[in-house]
């Protein structure tokens, strides 16, 4: 049985960055910061309350006897001593015969195409830590992306208005992101089990570091992104994110209502229509906060049983990151266009391009974890390189045709490739991957011209109008 660290790695990140924020806001309080105050124990009150009525949930509390245990999680304490009660579990294992044990088959990795089925007793005692550990990796994902990926925005918008980093700031700012990129990592690994169920996964050390390295540098260039362009256009920010918010939360709702699928009814047995609404609003409002930092591995599907979509759809990530990238792009843009002199210490020019590699950087390491270290790779229907080479292809031929000096040329490519008559699979995904992410590839190959232009414009002002008014061209 496999010592339950995941659990207390859990259980350290939440206590740590729950007793820095605490200390942070009294800190706000005696500089008579009420406003930041107030904010730092929003966003670590309300993530703390979903975790207690995640666990209470998960392991069914309010049906059983447990007065002791609802008073510690009322009190905030649950995950602690949910903590104590799984390494409770693991030491009593083997000191006791177990008369009951359940038969579990699960396959192997087919090798040379075939795959054996292996059978494997599994006990009361494991069982019960099973869930321990099923419970704090959903803890963990709520406690990252509603509580630390707020909380790190807020704490480093604060840093760039004040010009400084205290030792309490700053290290509630580490805690918060490793809590995030631990929290997408155990999003990560949720998705492969759920996913592949019936194999007996085994993610390596290799895997957990380009998970690693892959969302470190895709949250971190977002959360810095958000920050500058807020810092600059604060009223603006609201928009962005209450649009990206809302097409996350709302997507899976307009697929489902596409599907003309039966309301879901099996969720919990104990839940009424009611319950089984609000369980699910929650659902997608924690799948919206996942995707406004970075890439949700568990894609929701309110239509299946399991509410996840275990197919996996290349090109639905591709046109994610296509699209995230164009706009993490736009938005240093414009951050660079109206920055203040209070930038004028750092090489505005520089930090953009850092950032924009920074994010590249997260793409290549997405790419190394499917295409090498994916645990179940073997078993992907299709392939990840020719998916995401075909949308490549169609932005090429897009790029060509954006040219003034291409552009009959890359009218008739275009043509062609539309009309033509598709001979297999791979040319029909795409098409459909063309279509989806097609008005992406102009703003992209305009960032950097835009940029330099930009800054030669600034002693000519004539120029200046001239690339707007390129770029409108461009979109049109």
């Amino acid at each position: 049985m496999r010592f339950p660290s995941s659990i207390f790695v859990s259980v350290s990140l939440f206590t740590a960055e729950t007793t820095a924020a605490l200390y942070l806001s009294t800190t706000y309080r005696s500089a008579g910061d009420q406003i930041w105050q107030g904010l730092t124990l929003l966003f670590t009150l309300v993530p703390s309350v979903l975790v207690q009525l995640t666990l209470t949930f998960i392991h069914r509390d309010l049906s059983r006897d447990r007065p002791l245990v609802l008073l510690l999680h009322i009190l905030q304490l649950g995950p602690i001593v949910r903590c104590l009660e799984a390494f409770c579990i693991y030491g009593s294992v083997g000191q006791v015969e177990e008369p009951y044990v359940s038969i579990t088959r699960k396959k192997q990795m087919p090798r040379e195409g075939q795959s054996e089925e292996v059978e494997r007793q599994v006990g009361q005692a494991e069982g019960k830590l099973f869930t321990h550990r099923a419970a704090f990796s959903r803890t963990s994902v709520i406690q990252a992306f509603l509580g630390s990926a707020p909380q790190l925005t807020l704490q480093l918008y604060i840093c760039v208005l004040q010009q400084e980093v205290s030792i309490g700031r700053g290290t509630l700012m580490v805690i918060s992101l490793l809590s995030i990129v631990y929290g997408a990592l155990r999003c990560n690994i949720l998705a492969i089990k759920l996913k592949y169920d019936d194999y007996e996964v085994d993610i390596r050390p290799m895997a957990y570091l380009c998970i690693f390295l892959w969302r470190g540098f895709e949250i971190a260039t977002r959360v810095v992104v958000l920050v500058l362009f807020s810092s600059v256009l604060q009223l603006w920010v609201l928009p962005v994110v209450f649009l990206n918010f809302s097409v996350f939360f709302f997507y899976p709702w307009i697929l489902f209502w596409q599907s003309h699928s039966p309301f879901p009814e099996n969720i919990e047995k104990t839940l009424t229509r009611v319950g089984t609404t609000i369980v699910l609003c929650l659902l997608t409002f924690l799948y919206a906060g996942i995707n406004m930092f970075c890439w949700s591995a568990v894609q929701v599907k309110l239509n299946d049983p399991d509410l996840i979509n275990k197919s996996q759809n290349w090109y639905r990530m591709a046109v994610y990151y296509m699209v995230r990238f164009v706009e993490n792009a736009l938005l240093l843009l414009l951050w660079y266009m109206h920055k203040t002199d209070f930038y004028e210490f750092i090489f505005a020019p520089l930090l953009v391009l850092q950032l924009l590699l920074a994010y590249a950087m997260a793409i290549f390491f997405m790419l190394v974890f499917y295409q090498f270290c994916h645990p179940c790779r073997r078993l992907f229907s299709s392939s990840m390189t020719q998916g995401l080479w075909d949308c490549s292809s169609f932005l090429c031929v897009l790029c060509t045709s954006a040219s003034p000096h291409n552009r009959p040329m890359g009218r008739a490519v275009l043509e062609t490739s539309v009309h033509q008559e598709p001979s297999n699979n791979q040319s029909v995904n795409a098409q459909r991957c063309w279509r989806s992410t097609g008005s992406l590839c102009c703003g992209y190959s305009l960032f950097h011209r835009s940029l330099l232009r930009y800054t030669e414009a600034k002693q000519q002002p004539g120029e200046f109008s001239h690339v707007l008014h390129s770029n409108e061209v461009c979109y049109s």
